[in-house]
């Protein structure tokens, strides 16, 4: 269904009505998206992608009450823009206590959650019976045991592959493993960006470009969601960063096409927070804090590229702080995220969004908008009576 109502003028002008058309973008369209500079150019590229928005699910903006649990910040590697991990022993390290994430589920229950986000560094240490999944499969149990009623987003692909190196396992059986335990999806972290020249610098150990998409995949062909990110605003160009959310886009016409029974749920931007940074990375990137402007076009330019391939976007409260993350709801977003109640890895590396934020806070912000609220499932079913105030638009794949 064609939503464009004017005759393209300029190759501009072609390229937006592509996307408004529902026709996919190529990258060189995308490229020429994230080039323009002129006011009103950049102007029309937000309009787009605001009315595609509009087009693919409605002017109703969804949030999710959840608790971000960082377990540990113990970790093996040594990312280059990693504020947040410790040696174990060092000042400063940390590793939760199976009571203490009880716990913190029990807040999280307190507060009318409904998901439990959890991530943390690779802990050599994290074994028991002597093995790494044994760890996280009862830490899992555990919280699924105490609170069945929680969705538990937990684990990026990155924690999949250092658990099936250490106890030589494949991707499928560690992520099967997890999924009989309780974890319902997997988040799309440790991507930063899909491009291996990039990650020679920012996380050289990390898993490279085809291993991160292999355990997405897979975790899609075993009925595990998983969303997407893009780490930008550090030494990446915008050819990379489009051929990130290229791979992206290819990943989840992969999972819709195969029948895959799951697939990519939202996709979300983190803009490079830098102020904590290791110094060799600060100083190479020039700034410690996003430069919005540049945030906002690109989560424009993601939205009309990835189409109706992944219809919800949402952008980094935590990084941009709510003003920021509020404005990218003009800018093609349809989702202010979570209330998060704690996070470290962000906020250890400098962010000045803060934290927390009540469930009120996030209606409020949705609200300054005049648009109406929605509180959501981390799979994006809608909770309570209230109901968006236009039915999303039949998507044909």
């Amino acid at each position: 269904m064609a939503i464009a109502d004017s005759t393209p003028t300029t190759q501009l002008d072609a390229v937006l009505n592509r996307a408004l058309t529902g026709h996919d973008l190529t990258e060189t369209d995308a490229l020429l998206l994230l080039q323009q500079t002129d006011p009103s150019a950049i102007a029309a590229i937000r309009d787009a992608a605001d009315r595609l928005r509009q087009h693919l699910v409605g002017d109703t903006v969804t949030y999710v009450i959840n608790r971000n649990i960082n377990y540990t910040n113990i970790c093996e590697q040594h990312c280059n823009f990693c504020a947040f991990r410790r040696d174990d022993g060092e000042a400063g390290a940390y590793w939760l206590t199976e009571a203490t994430i009880l716990e913190k589920a029990a807040e999280a229950i307190a507060i009318g959650a409904t998901e439990i986000c959890m991530q943390g560094g690779l802990n050599p240490l994290a074994k028991r019976d002597g093995r790494s999944l044994s760890y996280y499969v009862n830490l899992i149990q555990a919280i699924h045991t105490a609170f069945p009623s929680l969705h538990l987003h937990a684990f990026s692909p990155q924690e999949v592959q250092f658990i099936a190196r250490e106890d030589r396992l494949t991707y499928a059986a560690v992520i099967s493993a997890l999924q009989e335990a309780g974890v319902g999806s997997m988040p799309g972290t440790a991507a930063e960006v899909l491009d291996d020249k990039v990650r020679k610098i920012l996380c050289p150990e990390k898993t490279n470009t085809a291993e991160w998409l292999e355990i997405v995949s897979t975790a899609h062909q075993l009925g595990m969601p998983s969303t997407s990110t893009l780490l930008s605003g550090h030494i990446e160009t915008h050819q990379q960063q489009v051929r990130h959310l290229s791979l992206l886009r290819s990943l989840q016409q992969t999972a819709i096409q195969h029948n895959h029974p799951a697939h990519i749920t939202e996709f979300i931007l983190l803009p490079f927070v830098g102020q904590e940074a290791p110094k060799p990375l600060r100083k190479r990137v020039g700034r410690d804090q996003p430069i919005l402007e540049d945030a906002l076009l690109l989560m424009a330019v993601a939205r009309l590229f990835l189409g109706r391939w992944i219809v919800n976007h949402q952008p980094s409260w935590v990084k941009l702080g709510m003003d920021g993350a509020t404005t990218a709801l003009t800018w093609g977003c349809n989702d202010i995220g979570g209330t998060l109640m704690e996070e470290h890895i962000t906020s250890m590396a400098g962010a000045q969004g803060g934290t927390c934020k009540t469930e009120a806070e996030l209606i409020a912000a949705i609200q300054s908008l005049g648009r109406p609220a929605q509180q959501r499932t981390t799979l994006y079913q809608p909770i309570a009576a209230e109901h968006a105030s236009r039915t999303p638009s039949s998507i044909s794949l």
